[in-house]
């Protein structure tokens, strides 16, 4: 299966006394400061490799394998490696999603800015080489909630969630581990999970609030697709589905105004 291509990272520089250095967005610093100190990094789907440069700039790992499906961006890294003297402590490889990667090489991988069923069919081509992982660090830009089930269903533990808000988006975090039990969970908490709830991140509203807006458009289309069509099961049983979800996305959000 060929990978889509990622969204495009955002990353500029800034010219400093004749030196340039990078200032990371918001949702790469995020992704920065969740990589463990001193361990061996993976980062897949590493685009132009701002977050293992990054880290091997401060001194907060000592070595990365860096990995794109696409050759252009991984010369594009190998150009900014070369530049900064980081040769001998990284790998550059180009190849498909996990595949890269043999058994041991990493303690800790990074997917980020691929679609969530994506990184879903990724990790399960490299299930076992990921179950024995000390941490996923996972930012998928769209189906977080397929991609929550699919952790869940085999064995995944989503140890913390985050929000990260850049420009006029929201971008959905995750850390997760391998502990082999499966959760029973309502499946309104794989789009809108627990965790951001119970610590009640500040951007939580935005989520909710996005979810409902997207939800309700849903159900105006099939309420006038229904007009022609109001015997249609596949309709009427879509339409209980999404009100079902709107209630429950409603009940959350009412929830975090008490």
């Amino acid at each position: 299966m060929a990978l889509v291509a990622k969204f495009p990272v955002s990353l500029f520089y800034i010219l400093t006394s004749g030196v340039d250095k990078m200032k990371l967005s918001a949702r790469l610093e995020k992704i920065v400061d969740l990589v463990d100190r001193g361990v061996s990094l993976a980062d897949i789907g590493t685009d132009h490799g701002y977050i293992p440069i990054e880290l091997l700039k401060s001194g907060k790992i000592e070595f990365a394998i860096l990995s794109d499906i696409n050759k252009g961006p991984l010369e594009n890294a190998r150009k900014e490696i070369q530049r900064q003297g980081l040769d001998t402590k990284t790998d550059l490889r180009l190849g498909s999603g996990l595949e890269v990667l043999g058994d041991n090489e990493a303690d800790q991988i990074i997917i980020a800015g691929m679609g969530g069923i994506l990184i879903s069919d990724l990790i399960e081509k490299k299930l076992e080489l990921c179950k024995k992982l000390d941490k996923m660090i996972l930012q998928p830009m769209q189906a977080q909630e397929d991609l929550r089930e699919y952790l869940n269903m085999r064995g995944f533990s989503i140890r913390e969630e985050y929000l990260v808000r850049e420009d006029f988006r929201l971008y959905e975090i995750m850390e997760v581990v391998y502990g082999g039990e499966t959760e029973d969970i309502d499946p309104i908490y794989y789009e809108i999970p627990k965790r951001l709830i119970e610590k009640k991140d500040p951007l939580l509203v935005d989520l909710l609030e996005k979810k409902i807006r997207e939800n309700k458009s849903i159900l105006d289309k099939l309420d006038m697709s229904l007009v022609d069509q109001a015997e249609n099961k596949s309709l009427l049983d879509r339409k209980r589905v999404v009100e079902d979800k709107l209630n429950k996305l409603n009940e959350i959000y009412k929830g975090l105004e008490r």
